[in-house]
């Protein structure tokens, strides 16, 4: 069975890049139609998809967040990485990674990490 986990820091400074990794088990990235996907919640707010990153590599990014998204992978590793960039008092969250078989998805996949908390703070 397919298991992720988000690693990455709990506090970042505004202007900074935030940066979170995916490692996944259990599995490979490059499977065939599986799209790794990352997702967050504002404290209070409704769940937001952010991009993924296919079994091919090909990316994809929420229209609202694409100026500052980016998303890669590490196959060696078996990882999938998010960057934030130009992170503001908007951005704090918890930060989500997850399996699925499609993208922009409103509900959280049943394949996920259990969250990386991020707040933004000087």
């Amino acid at each position: 069975q397919v298991q992720l986990q988000e690693s990455g820091p709990g506090l970042v400074k505004p202007s900074q890049t935030l940066s979170l990794t995916c490692t996944v088990s259990g599995g490979s990235i490059t499977t065939n139609y599986d799209y790794w996907n990352w997702f967050r919640q504002p404290p209070g707010k409704g769940l937001e998809w952010m991009g993924a990153i296919t079994y091919s590599g090909s990316t994809y990014y929420s229209p609202s967040l694409k100026s500052r998204t980016s998303i890669s992978r590490d196959t060696s590793k078996n990882q999938f990485t998010l960057q934030l960039s130009s992170v503001t008092p908007e951005d704090p969250a918890v930060y989500y990674c997850a399996r699925d078989y499609q993208v922009g998805s409103s509900s959280l996949p049943t394949f996920r990490g259990q969250g990386n908390q991020v707040t933004v703070s000087s």
